[in-house]
């Protein structure tokens, strides 16, 4: 089992930033990928980054340019660098780590992006 705390969240203006981060404990040697996705309530949850263990990464295109997901092993810690924020991004956003059987999901962290 993989445990997740996200940490970060809050209210920003437009055009500001925030950094999440997400600390995954228990059976850590066996995550693969992480990543973060964001929900709007009445919507699906989608993909914002992801990165592997081995650092490659993945953006939506709506926050290309803008966000960076980076990640510390020693540390079991993944982090969202979200810069020029837009209201647009208001969302929950939920940390994920994937091992070979399932991904994990953690509690999210609501990010309010204020015009």
């Amino acid at each position: 089992q993989v445990q997740l705390v996200e940490s970060g969240g809050g209210l920003v203006q437009a055009g500001g930033s925030l950094r999440l981060s997400c600390a995954a404990s228990g059976s850590t040697f066996r995550i693969n990928a992480m990543g973060w996705y964001r929900q709007v309530p009445g919507k699906q949850r989608e993909l914002v980054a992801s990165i592997s263990m081995r650092g490659t990464t993945t953006y939506a295109d709506s926050v290309k340019g803008r966000f960076t997901i980076s990640r510390d092993n020693a540390k079991n810690t993944v982090y969202l660098q979200m810069n020029s924020l837009k209201p647009e991004d208001t969302a929950v956003y939920y940390c994920t780590a994937d091992d070979a059987l399932r991904r994990y999901w953690g509690q999210g962290t609501q990010v309010t992006v204020s015009s």
